[in-house]
């Protein structure tokens, strides 16, 4: 028996669960959340507690059990209280700024990149070299914040770039002279 998977969801107030289609949708104060029910597994409510149920102990199923559980707390906790990641910008001269829906990034290229928010997914430029990625999806709001950092990672010899705000940077030494 999968140890995640046999936890319980308590649904916070507020917060409705329903299946649609074979789809689990979830739905709050800070919107709502649709994902496919893998294959195999079912979800059972009682009263404002969920219980993820596998049909068979087949290895794929067991597999799917802890993933899907884990996919529906997280759908609950976005819907009730939304996901943040902090970013911060080091090295002189890099900064952001806000321009409607998108984020401007000087990065020491030769031109800004601008780069576009998706739907479901704000931020707010807190200082020129800090900024803040809100969103109730946890899996968009990482692969947002990913993508922000991958445009000047973090630089092992120079510590300067995008580096997300509990990162620790660890400097190299460069090469030694005779």
């Amino acid at each position: 028996m999968s140890r995640i998977g046999k936890m319980p969801i308590e649904l916070p107030n507020g917060v409705k669960f329903e299946i649609k289609e074979g789809d689990v949708v979830v739905t709050g104060p800070k919107g709502s959340l649709k994902r496919p029910l893998l294959e195999g597994l079912s979800v059972q409510a009682e009263g404002n507690v969920l219980n993820v149920q596998r049909a068979n102990d087949e290895k794929k199923i067991m597999g799917y059990h802890g993933l899907m559980r884990t996919l529906i707390a997280n759908m609950v906790e976005g819907v009730s209280n939304g996901f943040e990641r902090k970013l911060e910008i080091i090295g002189i001269g890099y900064r952001a700024e806000m321009q409607g829906n998108n984020v401007v990034f000087y990065l020491g290229y030769s031109h800004p990149i601008t780069f576009a928010l998706p739907q479901g997914i704000s931020a707010q430029v807190d200082k020129q070299t800090s900024l803040t990625v809100r969103g109730i999806d946890k899996e968009l709001l990482g692969e947002v914040a990913a993508k922000m950092r991958a445009l000047r990672k973090p630089d092992a010899y120079k510590n300067k770039g995008v580096k997300y705000a509990t990162e620790v940077l660890k400097k190299k030494a460069g090469k030694s002279g005779k």
